[in-house]
C-alpha cells in the first residue's frame, strides 16, 4: 500500500449522475462520527503522531480536514449561483501553519458537522443539470459538480486512512 494514496487515488466516472452523487453523501453524512470515534480518545501525544517521515500530525490533518471541506464546499456553491466562476488555489501548506491550527481538534470537528450537513443537505437535491455544472479552478482547469462532491468524500476517506495509519504506528 501507498501510504500516501491509502484508499487509492480519486477515482470519478466520467459523468456522474445522482446516484452516484447519492452514494458520495452518504460517506460525508457519516463521516463525522467515524473521524469523532478515532480522534475523540486520543491523548496529545497521539495527536502529534504522523503516517509517514515528514507527514502533517494527526492534529494538523483534522485541521486540515476541515479547512478543505471550506474551500470545496464554496466552490461547490459557487459552481451552482454563478456561471462557471474561476477560484483560487488552495494553498494547503500555508494554511497549515496558521496559528488557528494550534488549536484543539474540537473547533475543527464542530466545524466540519455543520459544513458537511450544509453538503449533505445541498447535495441531496442536486439534480443531472446541475450536477453538470462548473466552476474553473485556477491551476486544475474546468470540475463539474458531480467531481467536486466525489472529492469531498474522497477527500475526508483519504485522511481518515491516514489518520488510522499514524496511530497503528
Amino acid at each position: 500500500m501507498d501510504v500516501r494514496f491509502p484508499i487509492g487515488e480519486l477515482q470519478v466516472p466520467e459523468k456522474g449522475t445522482v446516484e452516484n452523487s447519492q452514494e458520495w453523501l452518504k460517506e460525508i453524512e457519516t463521516y463525522t462520527i467515524r473521524l469523532r470515534e478515532t480522534v475523540d480518545p486520543l491523548s496529545g501525544d497521539e495527536l502529534s503522531r504522523t503516517y509517514r517521515d515528514g507527514s502533517w500530525t494527526v492534529r494538523q490533518l483534522v485541521h486540515h480536514i476541515a479547512d478543505s471541506q471550506l474551500n470545496m464546499y464554496q466552490r461547490l456553491k459557487l459552481a451552482l449561483t454563478d456561471e462557471n466562476p474561476t477560484v483560487p488555489d488552495f494553498d494547503q501548506e500555508k494554511w497549515a501553519i496558521q496559528p488557528d491550527t494550534k488549536l484543539p481538534i474540537e473547533s475543527s470537528i464542530k466545524m466540519l458537522e455543520g459544513i458537511n450537513e450544509r453538503i449533505v443537505s445541498l447535495g441531496f437535491s442536486l439534480t443531472e443539470e446541475q450536477l453538470n455544472r462548473a466552476f474553473t479552478h485556477q491551476k486544475n482547469g474546468e470540475i463539474t459538480v458531480a467531481t467536486k462532491v466525489a472529492k469531498l468524500a474522497w477527500h475526508e476517506e483519504h485522511h481518515l486512512a491516514h489518520i488510522k495509519i499514524a496511530l497503528s504506528n
